[in-house]
């Protein structure tokens, strides 16, 4: 009633209004005051991070919030008073923009904000131009010895520092992935096994930049999560500096284009392209992108909160995320993020990247842009190079895809708001130049008429699609609902099925979707030979810029061309033999019963074999690194299935092995308590599991589950018994906070505990008392789809057969899940699973060491609530054996 009558000074007014069940709770929100004042500069979105990041006393209990909030609106608008505010350029004319956006905050900013003397300049006026860049020469063929790496090692970890010989040996190991190549094609491979807390990062970092520096080379180091992204740029601090003398990065973080902000479409959205609150959120994001170290907006200097507190997806529509870039056609062309992150990758000593973006510039580089080709890559977190390998190498004919190929052909659909043109847009000087160039992009336009369009499920729905790949996609539709057996229709899961034994009217529809696909993709062969003897004999009026810019459309268009090969090869098999290389479904996607999308998938059976192919034979060395890389079977480490999920069976290397063992004592600080009382599917038994363990733990719980509807089922349960409790529960999936945030709020809190699924299995690192409990609802099994099906059949042929293969994909995901709880030498706590009958065979999972219970859930509250101690008596409490 408060809120509603009065604005009220709050703080996150989502995660508020969604804990109340008001959902158009509005007013003076504390965390938009914070982004307009302190742009680029990190907070935790909770009371305490604000009072720590504003150099405010915590409040000593909830009571004490509401005073802390006001004094914390009055440091900020403080800081607008002080002449020594460093974020003053600018913020006077954002402020008359967000005024006449009605913004809560503005008629009390005015009142603190002066006007300047002079009129301030216009954002983009004000960002700092790259600079063109020689090509860097390849590197030199240089040997770096042990010595030298040890001796690099002892300066990057510093005076007296502990001495950890697993390191020592881990870094010498890594030094040999960068010896010369003695033949094409077989790189230097090494898989390398490195435990918890043995100094990776600076294991690597240490002969890589002795490499770097003597061979004046490019190092690529990639990772699976955006957190270790971030860490990694902390440690490279100590091997190189900030800026070379010339002002140049040594050290450069790369993403796909989908991260960074798109200046044209900010521009756009600040003219008019956005209304209403999304405007807000827009003048705010220009706030930031002047002070911003390189425009990341997804795990960068971007407050990861901001984006959430206006609901919509405002922040994906500011950056480039349907590779529309016009590159040197745009305005702003001169001053993007993106490019100058590219041209500072292609100088740098050290890449860090994530394994997608790795594998993408592999493919497409070569002959593209041989500078962008990595050659020297360290995989870290190499556990997931499968399974980025398995995603980036696969081929989807869906409804989403051939709309987003639609709007980038034909530009937006009638009635459409924002900047997106078409191709005969972006290429009209091309086309009006050369004739047979006008040609092929207007007979590429009208054969994308086949393509989906708006509103294409509803018609799909009502059985009146348009076209023949519509078409194709009500057949796709059809015949999934009519096959299906596994009961996600009345669950509202996603449902699928085989390619095999499709009808003759679905192949002969195929056949047709085919064809309208080689018509699109014909005169796009055309146009990109016009683009390229256009650049080989360049007319007159062809600058510099215009040269960039069909470079640019010669990529845009290779992508594309690739991307519609693909599909035709997909739809030219059904009907067919099955290709044993590949793995083809139909599916239709759904969340809670609402379908989102349709079509046909393929993906390679073992995509180690286009990894190798792609990114292994083209390497000079390569090294797969991870805690949790090998399997550990009963007779400890097992290297068969790492060297398989390398790609090295593919290229005929024998990989160097390398392990170096964990220092933490697992046997002294950790507990692994599997509870044998809880019944799978007892909703309520789970739920009051969950509470009581948090309760007894006092917080600092991490809760992983395998599937969000059973999340979503014990958060709603428990949540407000907790927070009477005075321990916060937060929730993937369910509050409105982006991924990264919540782990930030939960590091920062020792009293909360967090809900998560997949993503917080893996990269999370919280140390310290923040974290102390792991709890695991069930084993994981693996999901019982057709992918999986098939490769689980292919393991037949192997030692354990299909059983093995399954045991080996849990046991990774019990290591890397038990791989949250210890993060440091001090860290104790439980790790518990929610599972009446864990079979013993799995239990290897767990580190060499750590006491394993069996026992009813009374008892484990009790061990929860006593902590974990050195002395802990687990004789009377063996790991009995389960079922098999």
């Amino acid at each position: 009633m408060a809120a509603s009558d009065t604005p009220i000074l709050l703080l996150n007014a989502p995660l508020v209004a969604n804990r109340l069940g008001y959902p158009d709770l509005s007013g003076l929100d504390l965390l938009e005051l914070f982004a307009f004042v302190h742009p680029a500069r990190f907070c935790t979105p909770t009371p305490k991070g604000l009072a720590h990041a504003l150099g405010l006393p915590e409040a000593k209990s909830d009571d004490c919030v509401p005073q802390l909030l006001q004094q914390a609106a009055g440091v900020l608008l403080g800081s607008c008073a002080d002449p020594a505010w460093p974020e003053r350029a600018g913020a006077w004319s954002t402020l008359q923009s967000l005024a006449r956006l009605r913004w809560p905050w503005a008629q009390v900013l005015a009142h603190h904000v002066a006007k300047p003397e002079k009129a301030e300049k216009w954002l983009f006026s004000t960002l700092p131009e790259w600079e063109v860049s020689p090509e860097r020469p390849q590197p030199a063929q240089v040997l770096i010895g042990e010595e030298e790496i040890a001796a690099q090692l002892s300066r990057l970890t510093g005076e007296g520092a502990e001495q950890r010989e697993g390191q020592r040996d881990y870094a010498r190991d890594v030094g040999g992935i960068f010896a010369p190549r003695g033949q094409k094609g077989k790189p230097h491979l090494l898989l390398a096994q490195a435990g918890t807390g043995i100094g990776k990062t600076l294991g690597y970092l240490a002969p890589t930049s002795l490499w770097s520096g003597a061979a004046q080379g490019t190092v690529w180091v990639s990772t699976f999560t955006k957190n270790l992204q971030r860490q990694l740029r902390r440690e490279s601090r100590r091997a190189w500096p900030e800026r070379r003398s010339d002002g140049s990065p040594p050290v450069v973080v790369r993403k796909g284009r989908e991260n960074y902000l798109c200046l044209l479409n900010l521009e756009d959205a600040l003219q008019g392209g956005f209304a209403g609150r999304p405007a807000v959120l827009a003048q705010l994001v220009a706030r930031w992108a002047a002070y911003s170290q390189d425009g990341d907006m997804i795990g960068g200097d971007l407050p990861g909160w901001l984006g959430t507190l206006f609901r919509k997806r405002g922040i994906a529509a500011l950056t480039d995320q349907r590779g529309e870039c016009i590159y040197a056609g745009c305005p702003h062309y001169r001053k993007c993020f993106i490019e100058r992150a590219a041209r500072d990758s292609a100088q740098a000593d050290l890449v860090i990247a994530n394994h997608a973006l790795v594998m993408i510039n592999a493919a497409r580089s070569g002959t593209r842009d041989p500078a962008q080709r990595p050659t020297r890559i360290i995989f870290d977190e190499g556990h997931h190079v499968f399974e980025a390998a398995d995603s980036t190498f696969a081929a989807a004919l869906t409804g989403q895809e051939c709309i987003e190929l639609r709007r980038w052909l034909m530009g937006p659909e009638r009635n459409s708001r924002g900047r997106r043109r078409g191709l005969a847009a972006r290429l009209s000087d091309v086309a009006s130049y050369d004739d047979a160039a006008g040609i092929a992009v207007a007979d590429a336009i009208a054969a994308a008429e086949a393509l989906p369009g708006d509103g294409w499920l509803q018609r799909l729905n009502d059985g009146e699609s348009f076209g023949p790949i519509e078409a194709l996609l009500g057949a796709v539709r059809a015949a999934t609902y009519a096959r299906d057996e596994s009961g996600g229709q009345e669950l509202g899961y996603g449902i699928e099925t085989e390619v095999a034994g499709l009808d003759g009217p679905i192949v002969q529809i195929a056949g047709e979707a085919q064809e309208a696909l080689a018509a699109i993709r014909q005169p796009l062969l055309r146009l990109a030979v016009r683009l390229e003897s256009i650049l080989q004999d360049p007319p007159d009026w062809l600058d510099g810029q215009g040269r960039a810019r069909i470079e640019g459309a010669r990529h845009s268009l290779a992508w594309r061309i690739d991307l519609i090969a693909a599909w035709e090869a997909l739809l030219s098999r059904l009907g067919g033999p099955a290709d044993p290389e590949f793995v083809d479904w139909l599916a239709v996607d759904r969340s809670e019963a609402r379908e989102y999308d349709v079509g046909i998938h393929r993906r390679w059976l073992d995509p180690m074999k286009p990894f190798a192919r792609t990114v292994l034979e083209p390497a000079h060395g390569v090294m797969l690194t991870s805690a949790t890389l090998t399997d550990r079977g009963a007779e400890g480490a097992e290297w068969d299935s790492a060297i398989a999920r390398s790609g090295a069976l593919h290229i005929d290397v024998a990989p160097s092995l390398g392990s170096a063992i964990s220092p933490f004592d697992y046997a002294s600080n950790a507990e692994v308590l599997i509870v044998t009382d809880i019944r799978k599917g007892d909703i309520p038994a789970l739920s009051g599991a969950y509470a009581r363990l948090i309760e007894a733990a006092g917080g600092g719980v991490l809760g992983l589950f395998t599937a969000i509807r059973r999340l979503r089922a014990v958060h709603g349960r428990i949540a407000d018994r907790l927070a009477r409790e005075g321990l916060p529960l937060f929730a993937q999936h369910v509050d409105p906070i982006d991924t990264g945030t919540l782990v930030d709020i939960f590091r920062d809190d020792p009293l909360a505990s967090l809900l998560g699924t997949d993503a917080l299995r893996d990269g999370v690192d919280v140390p310290g008392n923040s974290l102390r409990c792991v709890v695991m609802e069930q084993v994981p099994w693996p999901k019982p789809n057709i992918l999986h099906r098939a490769r689980r059949a292919a393991a037949k042929e192997t030692p354990g057969g299909g059983k093995a293969f399954d045991d080996r994909i849990i046991r990774a995901k019990l290591a890397q899940a038990c791989g949250r709880l210890i993060r440091s030498r001090d860290d104790r706590g439980h790790f518990v699973v929610l599972s009446s009958a864990f079979p013993s065979r799995l239990l290897t999972a767990f580190p060499p060491g750590t006491p394993i219970i069996r026992l009813g859930l009374e008892e484990a509250l009790q061990r929860v609530a006593a902590g974990v101690h050195p002395a802990a008596d687990t004789a009377l409490h063996p790991a009995a054996p389960a079922d098999e």
